[in-house]
């Protein structure tokens, strides 16, 4: 499928088509956090909220003697997720499950991963699903194991008009500060190993990923049956970009479990 074609399987524009990983994450960085995660020689590893997995499978290929399962409840991102183990060879050391990660019994795992995906984990508001989160990622790994938390945080407390302009019913509440998310790690039973937050250039690479193949598209169908509500959904997001651009972190935290 090209930029600009339909999904002939769905009948809607193109969807993320452009996007390698589905968080604000750079190739440098994704090779660094593969080097590290991997240098504890993984057997075992559970990715959370995994999408089409592609860090998981990355340490995968890294990791020859390692397994990995990714949990997900999208069967479209899923699919993408076992095209991609094909091509690459890893259809028998990797696996994608569609199915709810609350109270997974899927661990304990060498490597946990949970990027972008503590919501997964619990059904508590924001920002208790973090803490929350934070527990169960204990439970999942293994002693010796290591957790990659990719979370979000306030950069700085967000004004009311900006928040006005986020995801409906936006709060300065919904995240922690940076220091606040790592007293959090600590106290769920965490060292942290390492702590790094994406850079702008990798929110804009991330945010202009998310919709281009959908903007090109909506640019050259725009009589489509589908243009008017692909419009209205691509402006909504920009304009939550642009509220939350610079406000919005993300951290990636490489964990230690205590004993």
């Amino acid at each position: 499928m090209t930029d600009t074609d339909t999904d002939t399987t769905t009948g809607h524009p193109p969807r993320l088509t452009r996007l390698t990983f589905h968080s604000p994450l750079s190739e440098t960085r994704a090779n660094a956090l593969v080097h590290r995660l991997t240098r504890t020689n993984p057997t075992t590893v559970l990715d959370i909220g995994s999408g089409w997995g592609e860090l998981m499978l990355r340490i995968l290929s890294a990791a020859p003697e390692a397994k990995g399962v990714g949990i997900d409840i999208s069967p479209q991102d899923l699919a993408r997720g076992r095209r991609n183990a094909e091509a690459r060879g890893l259809t028998q050391r990797a696996e994608f499950v569609e199915e709810s990660a609350i109270g997974t019994s899927r661990g304990p795992a060498d490597l946990v991963l949970c990027v972008g995906a503590s919501q997964a984990l619990s059904t508590a508001r924001p920002p208790d699903h973090t803490t929350e989160a934070l527990r169960e990622l204990r439970r999942l790994v293994t002693d010796n194991g290591r957790v990659l938390l990719g979370e979000g945080f306030w950069q700085r407390t967000p004004t009311p008009a900006e928040l006005s302009g986020m995801w409906p019913g936006a709060a300065a509440t919904d995240h922690f500060d940076l220091a606040a998310l790592l007293d959090l790690a600590v106290a769920a039973g965490f060292r942290p190993e390492w702590t790094e937050t994406a850079n702008l250039d990798e929110w804009e690479e991330f945010e202009s990923a998310y919709q281009a193949d959908t903007e090109t598209w909506l640019a050259q169908h725009p009589d489509h049956p589908l243009a008017a509500e692909t419009r209205e959904r691509l402006d909504r997001h920009r304009a939550q970009w642009m509220s939350y651009r610079g406000v919005l972190g993300l951290a990636f935290l490489t964990l230690v479990p205590t004993r």
